[in-house]
């Protein structure tokens, strides 16, 4: 289990995640990506779900058409902890 991320911890991923928001008050993190259309946001999808698997963490999710919304935390944690700042960074970089 994971130590959840102290309030200057999370304070600061405004400089560390800048695409990223503060969700749940504070537990976890949200992002919302937009694709050109369907088929590029199911391929993002995809390798964003090889990815999770690789990390063993994986993410809350949904997707509608070109639009792809992403929640982070650690469930077994009940927040938010570094593991979800490493498996928000992997998903940027997987980002042209």
């Amino acid at each position: 289990m994971s130590i959840l991320l102290t309030d200057a911890e999370r304070n600061a991923l405004t400089g560390t995640l800048p695409d990223w928001s503060l969700a749940k008050a504070g537990s976890a993190i949200e992002r919302i990506f937009r694709f050109k259309d369907f088929n590029e946001a199911w391929g993002f999808m995809t390798r964003v779900a090889l990815l999770a698997e690789r990390m063993d963490h994986h993410p809350d999710w949904s997707n509608v058409w070109n639009t792809v919304a992403i929640q982070l935390s650690s469930h077994d944690s009940g927040g938010l902890t570094k593991r979800d700042v490493r498996m928000a960074t992997a998903i940027d970089a997987l980002l042209p």
